[in-house]
C-alpha cells in the first residue's frame, strides 16, 4: 500500500463515493471501528466499517434519487489536527425534481482513515427528496 491518505484525499474520496453511491468506496475510507453519526434526523449511528458499508448501501438503494454533484463549499481545519469540518451541498434529482441538500461533516481522521463522522444534513431537504422520490 502507498502513503496514508491525507485530508484532501479523504474528503475528495468521500464526495466521489456519495456522487457514485458507492458504499464500498465510502466504507473503505473508515477505520475498521469507525463511527458515523447522524445528529439530526433520528437515524441510528453506524458502528464499524461493515455497518457503515451496509447502512449506506441500504440507504442509497432505497433513496429514489440520483446525485448530480457534491459541491464542497469549504474545508475548515481546526485546532485539533485530526478534525476538519466540511461544508457541502449535494445536488440531487428525485422524481425528476432538482433538490439541493446542504450538509456539514465533522470528520476525525487518524492515520489516514476516518475514525468518526458527525454528519449534519438538512432534514427538511431530505424530507423533500423522500417525498419526490416516492
Amino acid at each position: 500500500m502507498g502513503r496514508p491518505m491525507d485530508i484532501e484525499d479523504i474528503v475528495s474520496g468521500y464526495h466521489a463515493a456519495m456522487l457514485h453511491k458507492s458504499a464500498d468506496d465510502l466504507a473503505d475510507l473508515y477505520a475498521e471501528d469507525g463511527l458515523h453519526e447522524f445528529p439530526f434526523g433520528g437515524l441510528p449511528p453506524y458502528v464499524g466499517r461493515e455497518q457503515i458499508r451496509a447502512g449506506y448501501q441500504a440507504m442509497w438503494d432505497s433513496a429514489g434519487m440520483e446525485a448530480q454533484e457534491v459541491r464542497r463549499l469549504a474545508l475548515h481545519r481546526t485546532h485539533d489536527p485530526e478534525v476538519v469540518v466540511v461544508e457541502q451541498d449535494t445536488h440531487v434529482t428525485a422524481g425528476g425534481q432538482p433538490i439541493i441538500v446542504p450538509g456539514l461533516l465533522v470528520l476525525r481522521i487518524r492515520n489516514g482513515e476516518i475514525v468518526h463522522t458527525r454528519d449534519y444534513m438538512d432534514t427538511s431537504a431530505i424530507a423533500r427528496v423522500r417525498a419526490a422520490g416516492g
